[in-house]
């Protein structure tokens, strides 16, 4: 493991850098997603895709009543809009692209056969519908959050990620891994990007209003040098484990907010799945 820019002021390094690579004695297998990095402690505060789903159906549910209540008794669970349906995709991701096979048939995007676009399935709503959803939706929102301090408590964990995750970019061993990444792929003849996220974000890539790319001869290899890179220097292992040791610290440090948050969070879960078992 490269150790180059490291100063002897960063020794609180050393553990990290001993937990990657005790972990990497006992697993040498290359990682392919995040999920392969393993858990991070400040995840248990967050919803899962899974509450997210459980969610949209409790909202649909619920708008579905008021709109009954106010004059529109078959309004359609997924309904469209009334004009022209735009459907957008956040492309979000925690170290870029990892898998190799990925890279190489579909650079920084995605198979769209195997991801198609989420169009709703229901009926265009008229245009009295429309003007009664927003009031539904917000009905629907309310008895979500029932019993829920949102400012306070349920953006909690939200506002400390943020805050963390500029800890970890400051962060000695972050920036010497990015730095031998960076080089790394700039020797193989692409772009000296800053960070394994600037690559995956280039607006050279052309994402379309799906978040997908045009998997480009050149994404295609940048996306390959990209994931070459980062297996030869473990970058996305040495990125988690400091990310994974100062959510740790500060969740120690913050345990009340964290709590009251997890508080939220099951509160949140409790009240959809109460909707659920009522209208589901």
């Amino acid at each position: 493991m490269a150790r180059r820019g490291w100063r002897p002021g960063a020794a609180a390094g050393a553990a990290v850098l001993a937990a990657v690579c005790a972990s990497g004695a006992e697993r040498q297998e290359p990682i392919s997603t995040a999920s392969d990095l393993g858990p991070l402690p400040a995840e248990r505060y967050g919803s899962t895709p899974e509450d997210n789903q459980q969610y949209e159906r409790a909202m649909a549910l619920l708008v579905r009543r008021c709109m009954a209540d106010r004059g529109h008794p078959d309004f359609p669970l997924d309904p469209r809009y009334p004009g022209a349906t735009v459907v957008g995709t956040a492309v979000t991701t925690d170290y870029g692209v990892l898998d190799p096979e990925t890279a190489r048939r579909w650079g920084y995007g995605w198979d769209p056969a195997r991801h198609p676009t989420a169009e709703p399935k229901g009926r265009r709503m008229t245009t009295a519908e429309y003007a009664d959803l927003p009031a539904c939706d917000s009905e629907a929102a309310r008895r979500l959050l029932r019993g829920i301090d949102f400012e306070h408590d349920w953006l909690y964990a939200g506002k400390r990620a943020v805050e963390v995750d500029k800890a970890v970019k400051r962060d000695p061993r972050v920036r010497a891994a990015w730095d031998a990444w960076s080089r790394c792929v700039a020797d193989a003849g692409f772009t000296r990007y800053p960070d394994p996220v600037a690559a995956f974000a280039d607006a050279a890539w052309d994402r379309a209003s799906d978040g997908n790319t045009r998997h480009t001869q050149r994404e295609r290899a940048t996306a390959v040098a990209d994931v070459t890179c980062k297996r030869r220097h473990r970058t996305a292992e040495v990125w988690h484990a400091v990310r994974a040791r100062k959510q740790a610290a500060d969740i120690a440090r913050h345990r009340d907010g964290y709590a009251a948050g997890l508080r939220a969070l099951r509160t949140y879960r409790a009240n959809i799945a109460e909707v659920l078992r009522e209208l589901g």
